[in-house]
């Protein structure tokens, strides 16, 4: 995707920062939302039952801002008496907001100065996006580089991209997500389209198959996040090396084909009462169920579930469906029950 220039009248737009014990980081991801080139009107932080200092830290850089005598934005701060989760605390953040444009935004990482602008000038420069999800780079505890970039960790091909970039997304999304909320922008109706999220989904996923199966999804390869890689992490990106990729063939077989079964029958049901999305999408959507619930009910026996998986792979299902394409032929046939 092209590199738009910030420029004419801006839209609206709200933060939404999630916490969670998050006092090692969030002073200088909060700095870094308050000083943007292209100030959110809105900022509403949601913090999901802290037990250390998160708030009293968000309050004092609010106090510290404000004091300063640069503009603030309305602040809208919810306090969680018991924890919610990743994604219904998210979902409680983004209901609150008010602007036409969302950045949802981690409490550990942190931002590029111009990020707000720039993002803002992609939804400008493309009427009708509804998602926009960016590279970013990687940094350490101590904020050094870590080397890398988020793509790079994901394995993003040339090929995803270019799908993704010719308006072929739903291709791409439907075997595997490639968007990290931390980097993303979503407008307020692509948001009210998604609501209620799913507990089976984390919310930048759910968000960015929505917007894929409406043709509203784009990505940028610009770096706008430092995305932060620490033990401390409740959801992130592995490294992708070769013993991660075999442990994933051989693990045995548990939780994560039921899990794969029951996302996609909800996604399917969900896109088959959408008027605004394309009838192919819907259709591949009820494919991809079908074809997870099959795998979902393969035999524990790898004997057993032999002819069942290279039926399904001789049907060319896999490269189209599944997250690794025809590595996942190997993974059906060879992990242990």
């Amino acid at each position: 995707m092209s590199d738009p220039q910030p420029a004419g009248a801006a839209p609206a737009i709200s933060v939404a920062l999630c916490t969670h014990n998050g006092a090692r980081f969030v002073r200088r991801q909060l700095a870094g939302i308050l000083a943007q080139t292209l100030p959110p009107a809105q900022l509403v932080i949601s913090d999901d039952a802290s037990v250390d200092d998160t708030v009293a830290i968000v309050e004092q850089e609010l106090t510290a801002h404000r004091a300063s005598g640069a503009p603030l934005p309305v602040v809208v701060l919810l306090r969680n008496a018991y924890p919610l989760g990743v994604t219904a605390n998210f979902e409680q953040a983004l209901r609150a907001c008010e602007g036409s444009l969302i950045a949802l935004s981690d409490q550990d990482d942190e931002w590029e100065p111009d990020k707000l602008e720039r993002m803002a000038a992609y939804f400008a420069s493309r009427p009708g996006l509804g998602f926009l999800h960016t590279d970013a780079t990687l940094i350490d505890d101590d904020s050094r580089p870590a080397g890398g970039t988020l793509f790079g960790v994901l394995e993003v091909s040339d090929e995803e991209r270019a799908a993704v970039h010719s308006g072929r997304a739903f291709d791409v999304f439907v075997r595997r997500n490639l968007a990290t909320g931390a980097t993303a922008m979503v407008s307020a109706d692509l948001l009210a389209a998604a609501l209620p999220f799913p507990a089976e989904w984390v919310h930048d996923e759910w968000l960015a198959i929505q917007a894929a199966a409406r043709d509203r999804l784009d990505l940028s390869e610009r770096p706008l996040t430092r995305y932060r890689r620490h033990d401390e992490n409740q959801i992130g990106a592995g490294d992708p090396t070769l013993r991660h990729k075999v442990g994933r063939v051989l693990g045995r077989r548990g939780e994560r084909n039921r899990q794969l079964a029951v996302r996609s029958r909800l996604l399917a049901d969900r896109l088959a009462g959408a008027d605004d999305v394309p009838g192919e999408h819907r259709a591949l959507a009820e494919e991809k169920a079908e074809f997870e619930a099959a795998r979902a009910a393969f035999p524990a026996s790898r004997l057993a579930r032999a002819l069942p998986v290279l039926r399904l792979a001789r049907r060319g299902q896999y490269p189209r469906l599944a997250s690794r394409g025809r590595l996942d032929v190997l993974r059906d046939l060879l992990q242990p029950a």
